[in-house]
């Protein structure tokens, strides 16, 4: 928020042209999920591969709107070579739609096999749920989901080789 405020502030003060967009919980190929700040959905797939427990916190029933990188790059495409003037324009760049942790961790079993799932506590913080709300993207740019959330799923367990 604190650079939205400053592009549109630069935006004003020297009539420069500035977009900024929320990107959601941006997956894919190439994506590892050794990092505090992976997604659930890279860390999962990556002791998936590695043939590790997977750790879901709390209940499962805290939801996250999951976009395809490929989506995003069209996003940032769509922004880059836009004929509308943007100062200091914020767009969401998500789907739109929320998969619970629970729906999500079927999803992957019935794409992967079994796994073994080890429960942990509720995050101290974290948001339960999140949706982006795209219309305005959609509308201003031209924005189009390509890839819904199952089939980016099956490619990126391709791209770590998990059939």
């Amino acid at each position: 928020l604190f650079f939205e405020d400053y592009c549109q502030l630069f935006s004003k003060l020297y009539n420069l042209e500035t977009v900024c967009l929320r990107y959601f919980n941006v997956f894919g190929p190439g994506q590892l999920g050794n990092s505090p700040y992976s997604t659930a959905v890279s860390s999962w797939i990556q002791r998936i591969s590695e043939k590790q427990p997977l750790r879901s916190d709390g209940d499962g029933t805290q939801s996250r709107d999951l976009v395809y990188v490929e989506d995003v790059c069209q996003a940032n495409f769509l922004a880059a070579v836009s004929d509308k003037k943007m100062f200091g324009e914020v767009y969401n760049v998500g789907t739109g739609k929320s998969y619970s942790n629970n729906q999500i961790l079927r999803i992957l079993e019935e794409k992967s096999g079994r796994y073994q799932i080890i429960n942990a506590p509720s995050r101290k913080g974290d948001v339960k749920h999140t949706c982006a709300d795209i219309s305005k993207i959609r509308k201003e740019l031209g924005f189009n989901l390509e890839t819904k959330f199952e089939d980016g799923l099956i490619k990126t367990l391709e791209w770590w080789n998990i059939p």
